[in-house]
């Protein structure tokens, strides 16, 4: 199972910054919180983080407090948290993993050591092997000074008590622990370290956010100038190209005006020259017109023939129906009519024979 999204806590928006490029360059979406609060509010209305990156001094709630807060969070216990800090000693590590952290890094945080804890992370995940977190112990953390003394002990406020001194009526016992100066020396360098180490590292915290926050001020009036001037340069190229580009414009179509007018002018002598018909024009034009009077006259003489042989056809044929007529005139008449009539039927019908061939004789010959 691939690491995808991230929850990182810190309450420096320098050490934020820097471990969160790291991480987009992981190709991973990452959150971010500037405090534990916020870390847990975070977790309560949104969904779960594959990882929790924490930090581990914070003012407010501290990486360690808000990691037990997590753990003992049964909806958020499963949840991996990794401990950012510079304290890296075996001692401080085998604390971290008995209060449910996974793995520490060491900051500055190196893209190297976030790689192998990410793939180590991974295949754990893939694998179910995450180490189970142990129950975490409502008591406020104990302080490395005092983990000698009894958990049931109380403080006698005593003065220093040397060895040789006795027991007094068996007033001091074992359950029972003497404030001495050294006891209370310890407790006030304690409370003090505890204390210029959370100052120091909110000075430092404010000191870098100040840093980061000129340093990109710094870069945006950069940026923002660099753009004035490539925006310029550019404005300046540009205009530079179309002026040069006007005045080739300009030269390319003066150039083919002078050379369009230059042929128009060979055209226009070309055609001065060659104007009207010559000998050699109308000789061509007398041939041709005699070619087609040539072809009219013999298309005339072949309709004129066809004219003829159709009209001798025509003839041939009325005078064929004419006879038959007559003849069938003539068998009908015969039966009823004297012969006489029938004579001078066929006569009338031989001579409009007659006249019709020498009709057309005439007309056609």
């Amino acid at each position: 199972m691939a690491i995808k999204n991230a929850l990182l806590v810190d309450d420096s928006k320098v050490a934020r910054f820097a471990l969160s490029k790291l991480l987009e360059h992981r190709d991973m979406q990452v959150n971010m919180a500037c405090s534990a609060e916020e870390a847990l509010d975070f977790l309560s209305s949104n969904e779960h983080p594959d990882v929790i990156f924490m930090d581990h001094l914070m003012p407010g709630m501290n990486g360690v407090e808000a990691t037990k807060a997590i753990k003992s969070n049964p909806n958020t216990a499963g949840i991996p948290i990794i401990m950012c800090t510079s304290q890296k000693s075996s001692s401080f590590t085998k604390e971290a993993r008995n209060f449910g952290v996974y793995n520490i890094l060491t900051k500055p945080t190196q893209p190297d050591g976030l790689g192998l804890v990410l793939e180590q992370l991974a295949i754990d995940v893939t694998e179910g092997a995450l180490p189970t977190a142990p129950l975490i112990d409502s008591e406020p953390e104990v302080d490395n000074y005092f983990t000698g003394i009894p958990e049931d002990a109380s403080l006698d406020m005593s003065p220093r008590q040397t060895e040789d001194e006795p027991v007094l009526n068996g007033s001091s016992s074992s359950g029972t622990v003497p404030l001495t100066s050294d006891l209370i020396e310890q407790i006030s360098r304690s409370a003090v370290k505890t204390h210029v180490n959370n100052r120091l590292h909110e000075l430092l915290s404010s000191l870098f956010d100040e840093q980061f926050d000129h340093l990109k001020r710094a870069l945006d009036e950069s940026r923002s100038k660099q753009e004035s001037m490539i925006e310029e340069r550019l404005n300046a190229m540009s205009s530079m190209v179309e002026q040069r580009t006007q005045n080739l414009r300009d030269e390319v179509a003066a150039e083919v005006n002078l050379n369009l007018g230059r042929e128009l002018a060979d055209l226009k002598k070309e055609l001065s020259r060659n104007s009207g018909f010559t000998g050699n024009h109308m000789a061509e034009l007398k041939d041709h017109i005699t070619s087609v009077q040539t072809i009219d006259t013999e298309f005339w003489q072949t309709l004129q023939s066809e004219a003829i042989q159709q009209a001798h056809e025509i003839s041939r044929e009325t005078a064929e129906d004419i006879a038959q007529r007559t003849i069938d005139l003539f068998v009908a008449q015969q039966r009823s009519a004297s012969s006489r009539i029938y004579t001078v039927g066929l006569a009338v019908s031989l001579g409009v024979f007659s006249l019709g061939i020498a009709w057309l004789a005439g007309l056609f010959g």
